[in-house]
């Protein structure tokens, strides 16, 4: 799989850095005064920042308020459990709690929901099985 690359905005550019290299454990690849490249599990995402945030409209998933507009990087379930003990450990504010979506349906997964620094939606989810990640039926 080749990795992707997402943009997003950001209002703090020196709080998007910390938080992401040291709260998420991203490496940081290039940079200026107005953006940042991070590796995120091997992804290129770009913080850029901006004058002004919008806010967020969410969506009712599984009896949950999602965010709609939001990114994260689908984990191994183990992968996906070390970073929800160290994310709580820290103090995170979760947006949604990590647990266990879907239960017993196809597409069952462990999801989690917080924000950066900037109001961010980030998840990051695992499924038992990578054929669950499109699974229908």
């Amino acid at each position: 799989m080749r990795p992707f690359h997402l943009a997003f905005p950001v209002d703090n550019l020196e709080k998007t850095r910390e938080f992401y290299t040291k709260t998420l454990g991203c490496n940081e690849g290039r940079s200026s005064d107005r953006w940042i490249d991070f590796d995120m599990y091997g992804h290129q995402v770009v913080a850029h920042l901006v004058d002004e945030l919008d806010q967020v409209a969410t969506n009712a998933v599984d009896g949950d308020d999602v965010p709609s507009s939001h990114f994260g990087v689908i984990l191994e379930m183990e992968q996906w459990n070390q970073l929800a003990d160290s994310l709580v450990k820290l103090g995170i504010e979760f947006i949604i709690e990590p647990h266990i979506r879907f239960k017993g349906e196809p597409g069952e997964q462990a999801t989690m929901f917080f924000l950066d620094p900037c109001g961010n939606a980030l998840e990051f989810k695992a499924f038992r099985s990578d054929d669950m990640i499109f699974a229908t039926d």
